[in-house]
């Protein structure tokens, strides 16, 4: 049994005022939607790492964003490069309008190939592929109960 490297990584649920949620598509792996966020770099908290991603994939001045608590956490297995690794994800809390996107400042978007701003009806009933499963259950949760005290478990 062969033990992967860990990644550590921070996502963030992106909120604006009307309780849509930001995603991102990706072509790769059949294509997909999933939260902003990324890997943490060496000696890098979680909130900070956030912060980061937001600039490089947004454009978003990071340092303006307040970030909520912890929601939940995912453990995910996949390729990263020409390796595996277990991605150990961290989704937060934040409000971001459109306004606070400047995708022309994003320095490194990756393979982005657009975002959207999801309601809750449009998560519950989309067939497209989207990250991390179980998304408007959370929300939905998160808008009416608050934080969970620990955070969720997420596939």
């Amino acid at each position: 049994m062969t033990t992967l490297p860990v990644r550590p990584a921070a996502r963030v649920i992106a909120l604006d005022g009307d309780g849509r949620v930001l995603l991102l598509r990706y072509e790769e792996n059949g294509g997909f939607w999933a939260t902003p966020g990324g890997s943490l770099d060496r000696g890098e908290g979680h909130t900070a790492a956030l912060r980061r991603e937001l600039g490089e994939e947004l454009g978003v001045d990071g340092e303006r964003v307040r970030l909520g608590p912890q929601l939940a956490e995912r453990t995910t297995d996949h390729k990263v490069g020409d390796g595996d690794v277990r991605q150990i994800e961290r989704y937060y809390i934040a409000r971001l309008t459109e306004a606070d996107l400047n995708l022309a400042q994003a320095t490194q978007p990756d393979t982005i190939t657009a975002t959207r701003w999801w309601s809750i009806d449009d998560l519950n009933s989309t067939r497209e592929t989207v990250y991390p499963l179980g998304l408007g259950d959370l929300i939905t949760s998160y808008q009416t109960q608050g934080a969970p005290e620990r955070p969720t478990i997420l596939r």
